[in-house]
């Protein structure tokens, strides 16, 4: 979660809660039994449901969906093109030592199998699959916070049934209808200010976290196949650029031969800047003064 997402929750919660306060009875919309109900009962109805492990699993996977920060289109085809450059300038091989300095395990694999000589057909299938089995596990804990939401205003009710109950028993008792009208009428809140606030955005989180990562890796695919088919430079450049929105995809071209020029400089020798990027071949001379 970013700053203004940081100050804008802070904020509108701020808000809600305040709201609550405006009635200045803020005590009133605390009560321990109808608590213990919804939140007893949707723990039991999770654990009835699903493994401790994957529950574990699940809140996990909420926490990075929140705390760990997804690198964007740009920077990825910015490093994907880097990539590229260095193949063509310092061979296949010199790809083996960016490994450890791949923003992510999706890409350190592309580049193992990029090193190993891995066909086009078997880097596709191999990372496809990733892809899939990536979906399919994020899947499931979106699925889990999912259920909690449908579930949590169910024992909301469910409380307000055993608060109306409690009334009922003590029609003629105002000290006993007083103790449980809080609970048939409180139980309900916490049901779906649960639901609402709390488990469904988290399930939202995660399919939006999940979305960005698969176009991050089907970037990501279709860059290491490109280079692994030794495709031209700006070639690449115009089809990465295409998942780019209108407004990313601005200089992209100018990125691409600031990188090539940064390897032709590293090298210092003659090498076909016109195979890297689509510009005019450069010697040494030329691209340092270009630089």
């Amino acid at each position: 979660m970013n700053r203004k997402n940081i100050i804008g929750v802070s904020i509108s919660l701020l808000l809600f809660v305040g709201s609550f306060l405006l009635t200045g009875a803020a005590s009133a919309y605390w009560n321990l039994a109808a608590f213990l109900v919804v939140v007893s009962g949707l723990v039991t109805a999770m654990l009835v449901s699903y493994p401790a492990e994957h529950v574990k699993n699940a809140f996990k996977v909420a926490r990075n969906a929140y705390t760990n920060g997804h690198a964007t289109s740009e920077e990825i085809v910015n490093t994907l093109l880097d990539l590229s450059v260095k193949s063509k300038v310092d061979g296949l091989l010199s790809l083996e030592r960016s490994e450890t300095q791949a923003t992510s395990s999706f890409l350190r694999n592309g580049l193992i199998l990029l090193v190993d000589n891995y066909k086009e057909e078997e880097i596709r299938e191999t990372l496809n699959s990733e892809m899939a089995f990536f979906n399919l596990r994020r899947q499931q804990s979106e699925r889990f916070f999912q259920t909690m939401a449908r579930m949590a205003p169910a024992f909301g009710v469910a409380g307000s049934v055993i608060g109306l109950i409690g009334l009922l028993m003590g029609i003629n008792d105002t000290a006993v209808i007083l103790k449980n009208i809080p609970v048939a009428f409180i139980s309900t809140l916490y049901g779906l200010v649960l639901s609402n606030l709390i488990f469904s955005p988290i399930a939202e989180n995660i399919n939006y976290s999940t979305r960005v990562e698969l176009l991050n890796q089907k970037l990501v695919l279709e860059g290491i196949v490109a280079i692994s088919k030794e495709q031209n430079s700006y070639k690449l450049e115009r089809k990465l650029a295409s998942f780019l929105s209108p407004s990313e995809r601005e200089g992209k071209t100018e990125a691409l031969r600031r990188i090539t020029r940064k390897y032709v400089q590293k090298r210092n020798q003659p090498v076909d800047v016109d195979d890297l990027s689509g510009a005019a071949i450069l010697d040494p001379e030329t691209a340092t003064r270009a630089a």
